[in-house]
Order: structure tokens, then sequence, then C-alpha cells
């Protein structure tokens, strides 16, 4: 017999969400990642858990729908993660018209089956303070809803729940080879220790590693083509002093988001272009940095120079290629394909999808290699996240309780730990009686019993998986911190005297 039911290639958000689900139906499943988890196109996001506005106009009504309806589902899934937010569309004359985008708002709110979200409504910007950093030439705007998240985050709670629920995670593990026959024979590597496993049916969700690992991992080549679109982003300092995001036409016709962002910063993004080159390094080019500033300047009073970006990234989507020409028309929807020769072990492939789909991909999966295990029935709809056992509207409540039971916890402080660990801090304040019983502080209020937490808890081994994909940080962290930060990760790990 197999050692596992299913093996899953890939550490980012298809790959997490599907392991929690199949695990949840009872499904022995492993997990390799040959990084750290999240730290590939799922932590590269735009942050967000939407419909998708300006797919509306492509006709991908599918998508919308589908993406508009997980709203909610995620919202009440992970109400630490994942929370409303308002967003500001001003019209800039001489693309959509206001009749235009009007219509599309009112589909877009009908599309999604919203319940807990407000609708659509337009806003008089010359006495709103979403209108106070615009220039003056945007008189009025439309205001709609949709929700941001920590993506990241939301990788490591869906591995997390999958391990909880039995399944191996093991990120930093390199599946090196495949032999195919009636099961999967699977040799891994893990800092130069190889390991030989087997499994029943193989999923490849490496994201823009998919084609590598068909061609030269598995040596079955990929039913469909692949194209790799890259998106980048850039962080600068707070522009404006409210919560609502702004949704700013492109004079190309394209989009790019400004977002409030770890308190203190906008984040901007995002662009779309072909991508050729290292799928370990992608960063963004000076056109592309060039082109967000432009769209930024378009609209807001207090002009944003180049030397002003704290920090940039890049993620790559690996898309199905339908054949669009330009690399904004690829469709984002997800595709699966299943492959089973006659006496050999299942092959399922995805391409695409997005982080507000990722549940449903993980249904839409388990429904193509859930009859090869008597596989239990779909159950993440009303399911929650580690830590998100609390109401869509209770987060202020949570955060109350911690200052009434931890009152040296500083309200910014526990405001940050409800938003990443929800009900789970308690495992990181426990008994402390004051700031000085969590250890050392390393940057802002990270502490070490906080950083313990991720190391025992959520996979965490280097500074960079704590200020990054942990936690965002690293915005803040001086050199001298990263470097206490992987002291104190080394002493956790070493033997006992």
């Amino acid at each position: 017999m197999a050692d596992f039911d299913l093996a899953i290639i890939g550490g980012g958000i298809n790959g997490t969400g599907l392991a929690r689900d199949a695990a949840g139906r009872g499904v022995r499943v492993l997990l390799v990642e040959s990084n750290d988890l999240g730290s590939g196109t799922s932590s590269a996001s735009t942050k967000l858990i939407h419909g998708g506005l300006r797919y509306l106009e492509k006709g991908a009504f599918r998508l919308v729908r589908r993406a508009l309806a997980e709203r909610e589902v995620l919202l009440r899934m992970a109400p630490h993660l994942i929370r409303p937010m308002r967003f500001m569309l001003p019209p800039l004359a001489g693309l959509r018209s206001p009749l235009k985008l009007r219509l599309g708002l009112w589909l877009y709110d009908r599309l999604g089956a919203r319940k807990l979200l407000p609708p659509a409504r337009t806003v008089d910007l010359t006495h709103h303070v979403v209108g106070q950093p615009l220039q003056r030439q945007y008189q009025y705007g439309f205001e709609y809803s949709d929700c941001r998240v920590d993506d990241s985050r939301l990788v490591v709670l869906n591995a997390l729940d999958a391990a909880e629920r039995g399944a191996a995670i093991r990120p930093r593990t390199r599946l090196t080879w495949a032999e195919r026959g009636e099961e999967w024979k699977l040799v891994l590597n893990s800092r130069g220790r190889r390991d030989v496993t087997s499994a029943r049916v193989l999923v490849n969700a490496a994201g823009p590693w998919v084609r590598e690992v068909a061609e030269n991992v598995l040596r079955v080549p990929l039913a469909r083509p692949v194209r790799l679109i890259k998106g980048s982003h850039i962080v600068v300092r707070r522009r404006f002093e409210h919560d609502t995001g702004y949704i700013l036409q492109a004079a190309d016709g394209r989009v790019v988001f400004a977002l409030p962002f770890a308190q203190d910063f906008t984040l901007i993004g995002t662009t779309d272009q072909n991508f050729v080159g290292d799928l370990n390094a992608p960063a963004p080019d000076v056109d592309e940095i060039r082109y967000l500033l432009d769209v930024m300047n378009e609209y807001f009073r207090d002009r944003i120079a180049e030397d002003e970006i704290v920090w940039s990234f890049a993620g790559v989507r690996s898309l199905c290629d339908d054949g669009s020409g330009r690399p904004e028309d690829v469709t984002r929807d997800y595709e699966l394909t299943f492959d089973r020769p006659a006496g050999l072990a299942p092959l399922l492939t995805v391409f695409g999808g997005k982080i507000t789909t990722h549940r449903k991909l993980a249904e839409a999966a388990m429904a193509k290699i859930g009859p090869f295990f008597a596989a239990r029935p779909p159950w993440t709809a009303g399911s929650t996240l580690p830590g998100g056992d609390f109401p869509p509207d209770g987060f202020y409540a949570v955060v109350a309780d911690v200052l009434a039971r931890w009152p040296f916890v500083s309200e910014p402080h526990a405001r940050r730990l409800v938003r990443a660990y929800g009900t789970r801090l308690a495992h990181i304040l426990g008994d402390a009686q004051s700031m000085d019983d969590l250890g050392p502080r390393f940057t802002g209020d990270l502490t070490g019993a906080e950083v313990r937490y991720m190391v025992e808890h959520e996979w965490a081994e280097t500074a960079e998986d704590v200020l990054w994909r942990r936690s965002k940080l690293g915005l803040t962290a001086t050199a001298d911190a990263r470097i206490a930060i992987n002291g104190f990760i080394a002493s956790l790990a070493a033997p006992a005297r």
C-alpha cells in the first residue's frame, strides 16, 4: 500500500488549500514545497479577496460570479485575516463613461450573493475624506465593497489546519524524481537528506514552476500551454489618512490599486507583463515602476518620487494560455487537467487560479480525485481557519478581550496580533504578566514568544520567513533586528546542555 493517498507539489495557496480540504475528508496527504510556504506568487499578490471588477468588461462573468460568492465564505472562514474594505473609483475623462461604471458596479453587487458587505454608491468627493488626497478635478466617485487579506498568512493557516487534520506538510523539501507505475514513487530531498515515499495520486500545484516540474521531474508533458504573467507592486509611506482603498483607471484602460497597507504604508499595484527570466527572483523593472508612479501621480495631489519607494515585489502567475494577445486579457480562471493512462497512477495539474477562488479550486480538484480514496463530502464552506472562530464583525470584540486579559499589551499590538492569529494569540501571550515575560523585543512589538510560536507551529526557519511572510514587519525592521531574529531561531534549535 502507498505511504500516502495524495501527494501535492507546491506550498502556495492552491496546494495548501487542497491539502486542507483533502485532509478534512480523511485522505492521507503529503505536501512538499521546495522553499518556505507561500514564498512564491502566493505572497506577491495585491492582498485582495475580490471578484475582479475589471473582468466584467471582458465577459468573464463565471469567474467574477464565483469569486464574488467566495468573498463572504472566506470572510466568515477567516475574519482575522480577511476584512471588508471600501474602494473608491474616480471616473477619468476619456475612458469608461460614468454610466458604464455605474452599470458595472450594479452588476457587481448582484452577481455575488452579497449579504455582509454594503452596496455600491456615488460619493461627492469634494466633501468627503476620501477625496481630500485627490486632485481637485475628481469631484465625485463610485464606492463599492471587496475585502483585503494577508495572503501569505492565509497560506500558512491552510497548511496549519491541514496538518492538524493529519496532513504531512514538508516545506524546504524538493521532489527530485518521480517514477510512475500503479503508484507514484517519489524521491525527496530535504537539506541534502534523501527520502523515498509513495502516493496513489499526485497533484502538480507548483504555480509558475508547473511546466518545469512536469517536464524535468514527472516527465509528463503538460496537456495545455502555460503563459507566465508578471505582476509588480511598490510600497510607499502612507499617502492618505483613512481606510478606503482606491481603484484607479490608467490611460491604457487597465486599473491600479492604491491600498492602505501594514498600518503606515500604501501598497500600489499591479502590472501585467509577459515573463521570461529567473522564476526564483522576479522583480519589478524600471518601466513597471514608472507606470505605477505615473498612474498615482495622475490622481493624487502629493506626487510620489521613485526614491520614496520603501519596498517593491513581483509575482508570476502560471495561466492557461488561451491565445490572448495582451497579458491582461489572459483568463485568470483556474483549469485542472487530469491524466490517468491505463494501469498508471493519476496525475492532476493545476493551472491559474486566484487567492479568492482557492477553496473552490480545491473542491473542484477533489471532485476529480476524491473517488480514488472514497473521500468524504465537501466540508470547507462552513468551516473556520485556525484562530477564526469569531463572527465576521467580531474583530474589535476579540481585541477588547485581549486588552482585558493582558492589560500590559498596547491596543495597536493587540490589533496586530488578532489580525495575524485571531483567538490563537493565547498560545503566544499565555500566562504572561508583562511584556518582559514575552522574551526579547526584536522590532516594533515583535517578541521572542511570537517568533517561537512561528517556529514551532508555522514552519518559520529564518528572519525572512518571520518578517515578510508570517508578518510584514520587514518594512520597519533593521539589519540588526534580522540578525537577532536569526540568532534567536538558531537558539531554539540548539540542543539543551
